[in-house]
């Protein structure tokens, strides 16, 4: 991997400073030189901020530079601050628009046609390079939506090919969300309902390549597309708790051994917030280095943190009972505007076997940046407003629900990627103690 490199103020166009870049690959392992740019930094706080799927290189830079601006003026004079981007291989479909990054008329008009844009094309390429052969055939069913239920049949079977679902063995096939499993043109259907349902909008020709249910099979290729889109959400899924287990939470734990005073803030958007959540399980039980995790519309269970599921008293979440690893408080900003969170995050991770239906908003797989922290006995649960003008607990986890300033954007994320704001830079200060 190349150096990064980015020690000093408007390093790699940040406009903030000490700035550097963590940069890890797909199985978790860290460029030592960017590591070490980080561990030579000189401050007395690292805000450690990791991007979300929607991403690509220069995107997670954009976001860095944009939500970072206002720190400087909101933490205290004994405050010096050093930014770290974590960067992990992610990638965008350039039609999912991000507010203050994109031109207003995508956010209004985002154009879902089925056939992939030559940008999604090579991002796919590029996220997928062992399955150019898999990647072409899709491109070219997405662009002639043949009228066929045998096509669907193929462009099922080639998706589970790229979600590497196919290779799952029977003992764990329960484990692998129903999405992939159901029948094909029933998914597709339920897909492309749950785009309008999102806010895509009708063609008005309902032969056209739209998102309309009627129109023969045509119609239903809208949710084809977006069954792929998904098998890169599980891929990236599963890689964001693999760099957050196995490379950031490893890499702070060398860090703070370093630098035993160093105070570490971790902040995730959407499978970002994956990341940071996860790197906790490397973080030993009486370690003190973290002093505040922020999840900005995390993209995963709102039962993680639980001990135990209100529909399994005998199982806890994936990460139960990390939030204590943390010597301050588990903020999760969440938006009732995200339609990624709201609609699609349930229904892609519902299992095979549930008995919900596909598309009901299903409780038992909600998203935490959908509806904050569930089955924590005594989290709290704050405005906005509430959290800045009285602060958070000192520990353990809590609910903003930031829905006041996260709510822009166009289908099908809705507000997913809405979260350049001061408000929500002002809640990581708040979190982490470091205010004036």
């Amino acid at each position: 991997m190349a150096d990064i490199g980015g020690g000093s103020r408007g390093a790699v166009g940040i406009g903030v400073g000490p700035y550097a870049e963590l940069t890890f690959d797909s199985e978790g392992d860290v460029d030592r030189a960017t590591q070490g740019t980080v561990s030579r930094m000189e401050a007395t706080d690292l805000l450690l901020f990791a991007h979300g799927w929607n991403s690509d290189r220069s995107t997670a830079t954009r976001l860095y530079d944009r939500f970072f601006a206002p720190f400087p003026g909101l933490v205290g004079s004994g405050v010096r601050l050093g930014y770290v981007g974590v960067v992990w291989p992610a990638m965008r479909f350039s039609d999912e628009p991000i507010p203050d990054f994109d031109a207003p008329g995508l956010l209004a008009a985002p154009g879902f046609g089925t056939a992939l844009d030559p940008v999604t094309r090579r991002a796919l390429a590029e996220f997928w390079p062992e399955r150019r052969a898999e990647l072409d055939r899709v491109a070219e069913l997405l662009e002639e939506r043949p009228d066929s239920a045998s096509a669907f049949i193929e462009f099922g079977a080639l998706v589970r090919e790229l979600a590497g679902v196919d290779a799952v063995p029977a003992a764990v096939a329960p484990s692998v969300p129903a999405i992939f499993t159901d029948d094909v043109l029933e998914v597709c259907r339920a897909l492309s309902a749950a785009l309008l349902r999102a806010g895509a909008p009708a063609p008005a020709d309902p032969a056209g390549p739209g998102l309309t249910l009627g129109g023969g099979l045509r119609g239903l290729w809208g949710g084809a597309k977006e069954l792929l889109r998904q098998a890169a959400y599980y891929k990236m899924k599963k890689r964001a708790g693999v760099v957050g287990e196995r490379g950031l939470g490893p890499v702070l734990t060398e860090l703070a051994a370093a630098r035993p005073a160093l105070r570490f803030h971790l902040i995730g958007h959407s499978f970002g917030a994956r990341v940071v959540s996860f790197s906790l399980r490397a973080v030993p039980d009486r370690a003190r280095y973290v002093k505040s995790v922020t999840l900005l519309q995390g993209a995963f269970s709102h039962y993680a943190f639980a001990d135990r599921l209100p529909h399994d008293k005998s199982s806890g979440g994936a990460l139960r009972g990390l939030q204590r690893r943390v010597d301050g408080p588990v903020v999760a900003c969440h938006s009732p505007h995200d339609s990624a969170l709201k609609v699609f995050y349930p229904l892609a991770s519902r299992m095979a076997g549930d008995s919900a239906g596909l598309l009901g908003f299903d409780e038992r797989w909600g998203a935490i940046g959908h509806d904050g922290v569930r089955a924590i006995p005594g989290a709290p649960r704050l405005s906005l407003e509430t959290a800045l003008r009285e602060g958070v607990p000192a520990a353990g986890c809590v609910s903003v629900d930031a829905g006041s300033v996260v709510r822009r954007g166009g289908a099908p994320s809705g507000a997913h990627s809405d979260i350049c704001h001061e408000e929500l830079a002002r809640v990581v200060v708040t979190a982490g103690r470091m205010g004036r």
